[in-house]
């Protein structure tokens, strides 16, 4: 636990026999006027609320800092904004690696000497590491946000932010950058082929998703207390989702097919309890080795005798997208078929749904925001038609 410890006031007594007030503050004393004086104890609040004001550190002048303490400060603070569910977002990923070039180039450059010229150079880097030009350009602009809040943090010129947000983006064809693949559905035997090679929990995630036409992160902490069951058609709205930091909802319809996937997992859990736990997926995976053992129980190891007192990893209560993505890779490689990833099956979902009911159902269904101020107004009649669709094909 972190405690707030507050530097104190503090005196020292001078060969002439002056009482100085002073402050220790990152290893440097500020020197605040005569001990005791109301100028003095002004001087201290002010320093102490411009400390705790740069997070816990003293003001510093945007002609001194470097390009490496200003990563080092954007990404402490990207630790505790970017936030979901107590856990850091991708987006700590994502920043943490657009950064990592400017600061292998220009670490120790002046924030204020960080020219377009230096932001042309260091994409030149991003295309040299094999980046996509879409991921290079979203890249950019992470690397463009970290001046942005240092200026906004008064660690960075606006001028230098300024000049940054000339550089255009890549165009399609015009740069040595390769093009990304669009992502396409799964081919319907791919996805088939894997039903024997991963467990029970995987292969309903990958049916929900087909159902469904949901995230893979929607459905992977989804738990009772989150689902309406009343009616034909459940609903179900998960904690978290993509875009809630912008104020929007996200509503999850479960037809027959979904609820009857859903009803195996409902059975004793606490609605509290993700449906979908790796740490029963592997409970279950060894009793069924168990069953399936030849050699007799008198003979080798019994039951949880080579099971690790302290293992590296240990399976989790909710599946999260690396470990779900992972176990249909490693069955993919087992079913021998090319690998495909779970964002692919909602692509699946989604063709399916546009083809025979339209773009605006569509929409609904995968929770798209709506394009313009008409489209909303036929929202809640489109919500009434996607429950009705979800009954008939979800």
């Amino acid at each position: 636990m972190q405690h707030d410890h507050t530097p104190q006031y503090r005196r020292q007594r001078k060969s002439d026999g002056r009482d100085l007030a002073f402050v220790l503050l990152d290893g440097q004393r500020r020197y605040l006027g005569r001990y005791e004086t109301p100028e003095s104890h002004a001087e201290y609040a002010r320093l102490i609320a411009e400390w705790k004001a740069g997070g816990r550190r003293l003001p510093v002048d945007p002609a001194d800092i470097t390009i490496v303490e200003l990563a080092e400060r954007f990404m402490e603070h990207a630790g505790v904004y970017y936030v979901k569910a107590g856990q850091p977002t991708n987006e700590v990923t994502c920043l943490r690696a657009a950064i990592k070039p400017v600061t292998d180039l220009y670490g120790r450059t002046l924030a204020a000497d960080f020219t377009p010229r230096c932001l042309k150079t260091v994409r030149t880097r991003m295309i040299e590491l094999g980046w996509c030009r879409n991921h290079i350009n979203k890249q950019v602009c992470r690397v463009r946000m970290m001046f942005k809040w240092g200026v906004d943090e008064g660690l960075v010129a606006h001028s230098t932010y300024g000049a940054l947000s000339i550089v255009a983006g890549l165009k399609r064809g015009r740069s040595a950058a390769r093009e990304s693949e669009p992502v396409r559905p799964v081919p319907q035997e791919h996805v088939d082929a894997l039903q024997a090679h991963v467990g029970r929990q995987v292969w309903a995630l990958i049916q929900l998703q087909l159902l469904t036409a949901a995230r893979p992160g929607e459905l992977l902490p989804m738990r009772p207390m989150d689902m309406d069951t009343r009616g034909p058609v459940w609903t179900y709205t998960p904690a978290t989702h993509k875009t809630e930091h912008h104020g929007h909802g996200r509503t999850i319809y479960l037809g027959p097919q979904a609820q009857q996937i859903v009803t195996a997992f409902l059975a004793g859990r606490g609605t509290d309890k993700p449906l979908f736990s790796p740490a029963e997926a592997d409970a279950e995976h060894r009793d069924q080795l168990h069953r399936q053992r030849k050699t007799p129980l008198h003979h080798g190891n019994s039951p949880g005798t080579n099971v690790k007192a302290r293992p590296e990893c240990k399976p989790g209560e909710a599946y999260d997208v690396g470990t779900y993505r992972r176990a249909i890779q490693r069955a993919c490689v087992r079913a021998n078929v090319p690998s495909w990833h779970p964002h692919q099956l909602r692509h699946n979902a989604a063709t399916r749904l546009r083809r025979d009911f339209g773009i605006d159902l569509a929409q609904t269904i995968l929770g798209h925001r709506l394009g313009s101020a008409i489209t909303e107004l036929y929202a809640e009649a489109n919500v009434t038609k996607a429950i009705e669709v979800m009954q008939r094909v979800g």
